[in-house]
């Protein structure tokens, strides 16, 4: 893997997870679960003690900043709450793809990151108790993805999304290291 894939894929690429292929099971479903519910605190302590200065750099050349990673976190895990809700309340449907980067760029991403920890604090107690409730069945629900275009059932969205987590706050370590941010 070339350097500049190391810094954007710190733990490998999606596809490249050893959960990836594997069937529905419930020791692999717990530690995704894990995984989501317990992001909002790896990233709390993965930007503890950052100062201004360091918020505002970019975790690899040209990437995003940790302030702006942190609001994209946010801003994605909102939108897998909300696909999860949909899958589970209507037949396939259809999702919203979003230009993540032209979201990066909004106002609000100057907000201080402690808004969107905050709000992942909430959101991950929510999603985790909806996941936590669900059956077997209901982990066979679809969504559209017109991107991919593919079908992707809760249990694919689940091991995106707890990948998803540990990438973006590997991410953060993974600068912290290299800058001696300790």
């Amino acid at each position: 893997m070339q350097e500049d894939e190391i810094l954007r894929y710190p733990i490998g690429k999606e596809t490249e997870q050893k959960e990836f292929s594997e069937d529905f099971g419930e020791e692999l479903k717990s530690s995704l679960m894990a995984d989501i519910e317990m992001l909002p605190s790896y990233l709390e302590f993965a930007i503890q003690d950052l100062d201004a200065a360091q918020f505002e750099t970019p975790y690899r050349p040209g990437g995003w900043t940790i302030q702006q990673l942190v609001h994209h976190v946010a801003d994605s895990h909102i939108n897998a709450y909300i696909r999860f809700k949909l899958a589970l309340t209507e037949d396939n449907p259809t999702i919203k793809p979003y230009e993540q980067d032209a979201w990066a760029l909004l106002p609000d991403s100057k907000l201080p990151v402690n808004l969107s920890v905050t709000l992942l604090f909430a959101l991950h107690a929510r999603w985790y108790e909806l996941m936590n409730q669900m059956n077997e069945n209901e982990w066979q629900r679809t969504i559209c993805h017109p991107e991919r275009k593919t079908e992707l059932t809760l249990w694919e969205l689940l091991k995106s999304y707890a990948w998803h987590s540990r990438h973006h706050v590997a991410q953060i370590v993974q600068l912290r290291k290299r800058m001696h941010w300790n």
